[in-house]
């Protein structure tokens, strides 16, 4: 460890160059099986998901109408710019924990802490977020087969007559996290196949539905003015990120340097591609007014006489949110196993299993909290946990990529974000524009959170550190 600290304080960090160096312990080692197109499965499958399937009619139906294709165009550039800034720090640190590595390594010890501190609680909130809205789904398709289920599984307390536990979301988070537990090379193969399956889904929706497109339904398109489309790039903005969550991974990549920054671009270029022909056939199926804001693509198909593929499309509006799940609950295992093997929080989180070669204890605990959310929690208090966190990872992200070229500039990266420093700056702008949206209840939750935070850093991490026990580097 000697020599591998720079900085004092709060303000040290890993020489990149030394940063293998700075991992210590027996039994703390993940295991490199990923390949380029297992990368890419996970990231799309943390992508899409909600956003055509919910979020595409919502948009459409109250804020943008058919200029909803703008919006997603909009807030795939907003994440382009973060994505991109990702993509260089995945080839140059391709080591687990994502953007609280690369702040950690750039930006000192606090800066890491507290985004990876908030990435646990974001991560984990989004598990159960989207867990609940598979429920959703799953009560959906059980009523349109003519069974009853008892009330009181069917919700959280609150939520409805009756309604004791969404029991449906709680087992839900708890399977994800028993597959993760299997090791990410039986992980990845379940993913990689869901995620093909998902896909197929969406091809088909466009196949079919582009032979009922109707051109009148187009007109007006910016109904709501260009202002509605701007809007709605707010809303859907948290459907067009996923990759930072799959590059948490980098660890058990098989060659990261290499094909991590072509699974971030590669993830995000597929799914916008998907994005943009659903939204082109919904609306232009279906006029926008009438648009079902729930199940906006079943509705369509529904009003054209294809009852039969809205089934299909609601099954696999189930199978493709689901692969959310697994992304996002691979995400903060790793997060959270990272900053463990730092000494941030007890190593003995880090311990990995022994042939298995993944962090089972934070898995299950993960599992285990995000199912306890899902199944007690309404959606609406849940979902308000999960916005502010990866705005705030974003502007860490970008801000760190600017900063290291300008201070290590000759460092062996593998990508290089374009447009430096024009385009992570804009991906900082982007993120803080976006923050100004969130309402307030989301402001003091995260300051809960944060305060909490301080207190085991300032009360644990910060003297623990196996950065703090190391001599700076001279």
């Amino acid at each position: 460890m000697a020599g591998l600290r720079k900085g004092e304080g709060i303000l040290r960090r890993k020489p990149i160059e030394h940063i293998d160096e700075t991992e210590v312990g027996e039994g703390t080692r993940l295991e490199r099986s990923l390949g380029l197109w297992q990368l890419t499965a996970i990231g799309v499958g943390g992508i899409i998901g909600a956003g055509i399937f919910t979020l595409a009619g919502t948009v459409a139906n109250g804020t943008a109408g058919p200029a909803v294709l703008v919006s997603f165009l909009i807030a795939g550039l907003a994440s382009a710019t973060a994505a991109l800034s990702y993509a260089e720090f995945a080839g140059l640190i391709p080591k687990a924990g994502s953007a609280y590595t690369y702040g950690y390594a750039v930006l000192g010890e606090y800066a890491g802490w507290f985004i990876g501190w908030d990435l646990l609680l974001e991560y984990t909130a989004i598990v159960a977020v989207v867990a609940i809205g598979i429920s959703g789904y799953f009560g959906f398709l059980v009523g349109e087969m003519g069974a009853h289920l008892p009330a009181w599984m069917l919700g959280a307390p609150g939520t409805g007559a009756g309604h004791r536990v969404d029991l449906f979301a709680l087992v839900l988070c708890l399977l994800i996290a028993y597959l993760l537990n299997l090791g990410i090379r039986n992980a990845a193969r379940f993913e990689t196949f869901v995620v093909g399956l998902k896909i197929l889904v969406v091809l088909l929706v466009i196949g079919v539905g582009v032979f009922h497109i109707d051109s009148g339904n187009y007109h007006p398109f910016f109904p709501y003015g260009v202002g509605g489309a701007f809007t709605g790039a707010a809303t859907v903005f948290f459907a067009v990120f996923g990759y930072d969550a799959m590059s948490t991974a980098a660890e058990e990549s098989k060659d990261a340097q290499r094909h991590m920054p072509k699974a971030i671009v590669y993830s995000l270029a597929i799914s916008m591609v998907l994005y943009v022909a659903a939204c082109l056939v919904l609306t232009g199926m279906q006029k926008y007014q009438h648009i079902d804001k729930e199940s906006g693509f079943s509705s369509a198909f529904k009003a054209v006489g294809l009852s039969g593929l809205a089934d299909v499309i609601a099954i696999g509006a189930i199978i493709g949110i689901l692969t959310v799940m697994f992304t996002f609950m691979l995400g903060v295992t790793r997060v959270w196993f990272s900053m463990s093997r730092d000494g941030l929080l007890p190593s003995w989180f880090a311990k990995t299993h022994p042939t298995r070669h993944v962090p089972t204890r934070v898995t299950w605990i993960v599992g285990i909290a995000s199912a306890l959310i899902a199944g007690f929690l309404p959606i609406a208090q849940v979902a308000e946990l999960t916005n502010i966190g990866i705005l705030l990872a974003f502007v860490v992200v970008c801000t760190a990529v600017i900063v290291l070229r300008y201070r290590q500039p000759d460092l062996p990266r593998t990508f290089r974000t374009p447009w430096m420093p024009f385009l992570p700056a804009m991906g900082v702008v982007f993120s803080l524009w976006l923050i100004t949206f969130l309402r307030w209840e989301t402001w003091v939750r995260f300051a809960v959170w944060f305060l909490i935070g301080q207190i085991v850093y300032f009360g644990y991490s910060y003297r623990r550190s196996e950065l703090a026990k190391a001599p700076p580097t001279s």
